[in-house]
């Protein structure tokens, strides 16, 4: 059996304002939405350049329910942009809330954390260099050793 596609699709409390956040700051475009009359959105689907990002709103009554119900997420949501100083910027400005700086990071990517209003966190990056795999293991191991 092929995989086709893997989709990461968040559930979140108030799902109109999710996707306003995410067309506003991470440029993402609105593909469709489905609501429910009494105005829950059951379905919608952002395309972040190529990449299909499925949310809704919360349903409790299936176990559904957003990361800041949840006061977590075991998930991290990782966009890479052309500018992450930038966007992390913009995201905190919009109303996240910055875990990490941007820092240059040992795996060749300069990078920061937020946590979107929703709870979920966003890794945010940008590429700086290309490192292989092998030199990556040898930067990690320095990096633990406290080197």
């Amino acid at each position: 059996m092929a995989t086709h596609e893997l989709f990461a699709y968040l559930h979140v409390a108030d799902a109109a304002r999710a996707i306003d956040f995410y067309t506003g700051v991470f440029g993402a475009r609105e593909l469709f939405r489905l609501t429910e009359p009494g105005g829950r959105i059951g379905h919608a689907e952002l395309d972040f350049d190529g990449t299909t990002l499925m949310l809704s709103g919360e349903y409790p009554e299936l176990g559904l329910r957003g990361a800041n119900k949840l006061e977590g997420t075991a998930v991290t949501l990782h966009i890479h942009v052309d500018d992450a100083d930038e966007l992390i910027a913009k995201a905190v400005a919009a109303g996240a809330t910055l875990l990490q700086a941007a820092q240059d990071q040992f795996y060749g990517e300069r990078s920061g954390a937020v946590r979107d209003p929703f709870g979920h966190r966003w890794n945010i990056g940008h590429s700086i260099e290309d490192v292989k795999p092998d030199e990556m293991q040898r930067r990690y191991d320095r990096l633990l050793q406290g080197a």
